[in-house]
């Protein structure tokens, strides 16, 4: 049986007064692709930094490969992709991605060798040189899609990472998810979009904080 790679279990998060997550549980276990599908204000993002590390649980229990998360170490294995783009606009896209995997410890050929595939995955090999402030948006989503794919890591976690992303594109992004879980990267990821939700190999339905459903594409429907 695959491991599990991602746990929640039971987790609440609250901001202020305001509760967001009310006790969701959920497993991305190896070479699974892991859809949470919701609403804009569901929950999901706030879901995915918990198991990322970025917020602690308020209450319940996030683990990556075992180990209790927030942890500094673990977040080493993971891929995170934000909704929002954490780039640096003064940098050239090369710039970003060179810099990001030497925080990973990535140098000489096998790091130009990762920014390769990275720029590549996401069609971004001829606007390398270009600094980031003169992308559109579309091209520093693809870019920090890029990020996450950089250090080769065991987990992806991606927070709605097609959108603003053409439909070709899109397909080949997913493509090469496909062939990551082939490989026993486990992979979540967040989405508001009903193709994309059936593209992935299980499925939790959100709704205010909650899950509400789970199960395959095709259960689900």
């Amino acid at each position: 049986m695959p491991k599990e790679a991602v746990v929640l279990q039971d987790v609440h998060k609250c901001f202020g007064e305001h509760h967001v997550l009310k006790g969701i549980s959920f497993a991305v276990a190896e070479g699974e692709i892991y859809g949470l599908l919701g609403p804009s204000g569901c929950g999901k993002t706030t879901a995915v930094k918990v198991a990322a590390g970025i917020f602690s649980a308020g209450a319940g229990e996030a683990t990556i490969a075992g180990e209790r998360m927030p942890n500094l170490e673990m977040m080493q294995r993971i891929g995170y992709m934000a909704q929002s783009d954490a780039l640096y606009a003064n940098l050239s896209g090369y710039e970003n991605l060179a810099f990001l995997g030497a925080l990973f410890g990535l140098k000489g050929d096998r790091l130009d060798q990762r920014i390769r595939y990275a720029a590549d995955i996401v069609a971004l090999g001829a606007d390398l040189g270009k600094r980031v402030s003169n992308y559109s948006g579309g091209m520093k989503r693809r870019l920090s899609l890029a990020t996450s794919l950089l250090h080769d890591p065991a987990i992806l976690i991606l927070d709605e990472p097609t959108v603003g992303i053409d439909p070709l594109l899109r397909q080949s992004i997913w493509d090469e998810l496909y062939r990551l879980a082939a490989k026993g990267k486990a992979i979540l990821v967040t989405t508001h979009v009903m193709d994309e939700a059936e593209k992935c190999t299980k499925l939790s339905m959100m709704r205010d904080g909650m899950l509400i459903a789970e199960g395959t594409p095709a259960a689900l429907k």
